[in-house]
C-alpha cells in the first residue's frame, strides 16, 4: 500500500508529530523515501493500526487522496471529522482544501469560525469563508449570504447559519 506522511498520521491517529518522529527514531516505524513534495512519508502499515476509529476501510483509500493533495478528498475528510466531533482535524483537512478553492470547505470552514469549532469563534473569519465559497457557487453559502443581509449576522450561530 502507498505510504502516508507524517502529518496525515498525526491528524488521523491523534499521535503527535514527535511521536510519530519518536517512533522512526526507535525503529517502530518504518520511514520510506520522501514525496515529491519533500514530506516526510511512513509505512502506511505501521500506520493503519493507530488510526481514529471514526475511519472505515471505504474511508483509507480517502484518506490517501487526500494526503496526497486532493482537495475534493480533504473536503470530506474535514467533514468526516466534523460530524464526529474532531474538530482539530476537521480544520486540518478544510484548511487545506479551502487553500485550494474548495468551496465546500470553505463553507464548513466559515461555519467552524462562527461556531468555535476548534478554533476561537470569530465572525469576521468565519463570513469571509462563507462569503468565499459563495462566490465560487456554493448554494448554501449563497442562501447564508442572502440570510445575512436580511436578518443580520445575530442568527449565524448553531441552528442558524451553519453547517
Amino acid at each position: 500500500m502507498k505510504p502516508i506522511s507524517v502529518d496525515t498520521a498525526s491528524v488521523i491517529t491523534k499521535c503527535s508529530r514527535r511521536t510519530w518522529w519518536r517512533r522512526i527514531a526507535d525503529g517502530a516505524v518504518g520511514r520510506v523515501a520522501d514525496d515529491a513534495r519533500g514530506r516526510a512519508m511512513l509505512s502506511w502499515a505501521d500506520v493503519a493500526p493507530q488510526i481514529s476509529p471514526i475511519l472505515n476501510r471505504n474511508d483509507l483509500g480517502r484518506v490517501l487522496q487526500a494526503d496526497a493533495g486532493d482537495a475534493d478528498a480533504q473536503s470530506d475528510m474535514g467533514a468526516l471529522f466534523s460530524n464526529a466531533g474532531q474538530h482539530e482535524a476537521a480544520l486540518y483537512w478544510l484548511q487545506q482544501a479551502a487553500q485550494q478553492g474548495n468551496a465546500d470547505a470553505m463553507q464548513w470552514l466559515g461555519g467552524c469560525y462562527l461556531c468555535g469549532q476548534g478554533v476561537a469563534p470569530d465572525e469576521n473569519l468565519g463570513i469571509m469563508w462563507i462569503a468565499k465559497a459563495a462566490s465560487h457557487g456554493h448554494l448554501i453559502a449563497q442562501a447564508q449570504m442572502n440570510a445575512m443581509r436580511s436578518t443580520g449576522s445575530e442568527h449565524l450561530g448553531a441552528g442558524g447559519l451553519t453547517n
